[in-house]
């Protein structure tokens, strides 16, 4: 039953997602963010790119933490040239980071702090739907979906910590997909090599987002829905409205306060049309979080305890980056 609620939420996203948003501006107006600092993975096209840009117009310091920092300068270049004459210069600047690396994720981290200055918004939002494809792996050895949706952006937010509480109140936003209500956690398979799950590419993207699918025909089923979403679906100003309300919203801190207060076990979760709302019965199941956190900081290189230790000002060592040499 959770399972056709979870598929039924999917394809009414979908399907209505500009409906339930039609109460939406696009662009999002967004409160003053002079001052701020955010990082925003994957931010070279599509729904990073429009944060990004939205953010930098808005008077943020903007990092672009992308693969390909040549396109990012292209880019920043571009933005500068068509906001000349509106205001001060844009703030934006690029940072190479390819999640496909672990190592790169952990010197990404460390050349930030080493800035010793403060980090605000973290923006996880790179991610992978290699829809189709045969299983591949990561230089890390890691099924891809698994290691570019979750691992490296966990590596990431807990290596920035010590830069997030230079910025507090500071936010870490994850952009996750609808897809997380249709499956259970596996925690002792996340990289799908088992066997106990034949892998296709659903299964490693809803994997990577903290669920399981094993319909052996679900791929044809999504790929014939993909080539009619374009008739439903946000454009990417229209997209990066929920990832630009959770980073600058001023009501966000006080709404997880009160989760808090409510015994909430799960972290806010901001649907597409910029209302909390409540994330899938898996999500939370408190026992499977606690294992799937503890299997990522194994695969990740962290001690357990390691969000504990740097939280209070303690060095935390990880089997990756520069302080593996």
């Amino acid at each position: 039953m959770e399972w056709m609620r979870g598929w039924s939420s999917v394809f009414g996203e979908i399907l209505f997602q500009r409906i339930t948003a039609s109460h939406l501006h696009n662009p999002l107006p967004l409160p003053p963010v002079n001052g701020l600092t955010c990082v925003v993975t994957g931010s070279t096209n599509g729904i990073g790119r429009q944060t990004a840009r939205q953010l930098a117009e808005a008077g943020a310091h903007v990092v672009m933490a992308v693969r390909n920092t040549k396109a990012a300068q292209e880019l920043i270049q571009q933005w500068q040239n068509e906001w000349s004459g509106k205001g001060l210069p844009l703030n934006v600047e690029a940072m190479e980071l390819d999640l496909l690396s672990l190592d790169s994720v952990a010197r990404f981290a460390d050349a930030w702090n080493a800035r010793l200055g403060p980090l605000h918004v973290l923006i996880n939002n790179a991610g992978i739907f290699a829809m189709g494809e045969a299983q591949k792996f990561s230089e890390d050895g890691y099924e891809q979906h698994m290691q570019v949706n979750h691992l490296a952006p966990a590596l990431l937010s807990v290596l920035l910590l010590p830069s997030l509480i230079r910025g507090s109140p500071s936010r870490i936003i994850n952009v996750n997909s609808v897809m997380h209500s249709v499956g259970f956690v596996d925690p002792d398979d996340m990289n799908v090599v088992s066997g106990r799950r034949k892998y296709s590419s659903v299964v490693g993207y809803s994997s990577s987002k903290l669920d399981q699918v094993s319909l052996p025909d679900l791929p044809r089923i999504l790929q014939a829905l993909y080539a009619v979403i374009p008739y439903f679906i946000f454009s990417p100003q229209e997209g990066c409205r929920s990832s630009l309300f959770s980073a600058t919203d001023p009501q966000i801190p006080e709404y997880w306060e009160t989760l808090k207060t409510d015994d909430w076990h799960v972290c806010p979760f901001i649907s597409q049309d910029c209302r909390p709302t409540n994330p899938s019965e898996e999500a939370h199941n408190t026992e499977t979080a606690h294992r799937v956190w503890e299997k990522t900081l194994e695969l990740v290189g962290l001690p357990v305890g390691a969000v504990e230790k740097l939280i209070e000002g303690e060095n935390v060592q990880c089997r990756y980056g520069s302080q593996q040499e």
